[in-house]
């Protein structure tokens, strides 16, 4: 495929599927050694039904509105976990999953009563994202990334996964120590005057912003998968943290270029005539790099012991 093809039809999708894997990926290290990579999961499940209610009242597919929808679906899902442990006098995890996938479930019933399907919100959408129709029409080749004119067509998926990229590394980079010492040691944290409550709000938060933002384009596969996977094969590659960020970086990295590559032309490798989902396979891609650092990572016997 040369610069013509590449540039229009693949290049936007492979970047915005590396971004969205980055952006994802560098809350869900923290997340991971803090025992709540699950978090990633509920996240993706509880903003689908407050994204269609955003759509459903507002009549487009905007950021503002599918991320305050979002929000308060979140509000919803806190309050009704809370309702439910006290009520029904359960655990907090049996109430997070009685809620997480009663929310979700309400999330996929509005899509399939409501007639979304006309503007790439509907179930396939929702789980897959719409990854492969996010081309560069205005692009005629290299030459078009430094043409003004060009430029201005930039699908705006891109261009808001890049400043959420952008967002995640800067709270990353200015919540550093914080995010550091409450991870590891939450009561040497606390005897320093930092509130470590705040901080994993915080970092729930960044994290939600990530979601919302991948989940139109790449879908809840991705988002769910890249919570997980880079930072649990990192986890297991190295006990230093700085050293894990970086090995998760390129994890998702590798699995958003390798995952886009062979959903388009593995099967064609095969024999077969048509692509496979590009965000099934980038997610399929992490499973399969997880799957062999537990088999051959350096750190596999020791993955007990903590980071530092």
């Amino acid at each position: 495929m040369n610069g013509a093809e590449f540039v229009p039809l693949s290049l936007t999708p492979l970047l915005i599927g590396i971004f969205a894997a980055v952006a994802c990926a560098l809350p869900g290290n923290f997340l991971v050694l803090r025992k709540q990579a699950l978090i990633g999961d509920a996240i993706s499940h509880v903003v689908l039904p407050g994204i269609v209610v955003a759509f459903l009242f507002t009549g487009v597919v905007s950021a503002w509105p599918m991320m305050i929808g979002a929000a308060l679906a979140s509000v919803v899902a806190v309050v009704l976990i809370e309702a439910v442990r006290r009520l029904g006098r359960i655990e907090p995890g049996a109430a997070m999953g009685l809620t997480f996938t009663s929310m979700f479930a309400a999330g996929v019933l509005l899509l399939e009563q409501s007639d979304t399907s006309a503007v790439h919100l509907d179930v396939e959408h929702a789980l897959y994202g719409n990854l492969e129709s996010l081309i560069w029409l205005d692009a005629m080749g290299w030459h078009s990334l430094l043409d003004p004119v060009a430029l201005a067509g930039l699908p705006i998926e891109l261009i808001r996964i890049a400043l959420t990229l952008l967002v995640v590394i800067a709270f990353t980079w200015l919540f550093w120590r914080p995010l550091k010492l409450s991870t590891f040691d939450e009561g040497f944290a606390q005897t320093l005057g930092m509130r470590t409550g705040w901080i994993g709000l915080a970092l729930v938060i960044v994290a939600a912003v990530a979601a919302v933002a991948a989940f139109d384009a790449v879908g809840s596969i991705i988002v769910i998968a890249m919570f997980i996977c880079p930072p649990a094969a990192a986890r297991l590659m190295t006990n230093r943290l700085e050293v894990q960020i970086a090995w998760s970086v390129a994890f998702a990295v590798i699995s958003a270029v390798l995952g886009y590559v062979l959903a388009g032309y593995g099967p064609l490798w095969l024999g077969f005539d048509n692509a496979v989902s590009a965000a099934g396979m980038i997610a399929t891609v992490s499973g399969i790099i997880l799957a062999l650092t537990a088999l051959f990572a350096p750190c596999r016997t020791r993955a007990g012991a903590p980071a530092h």
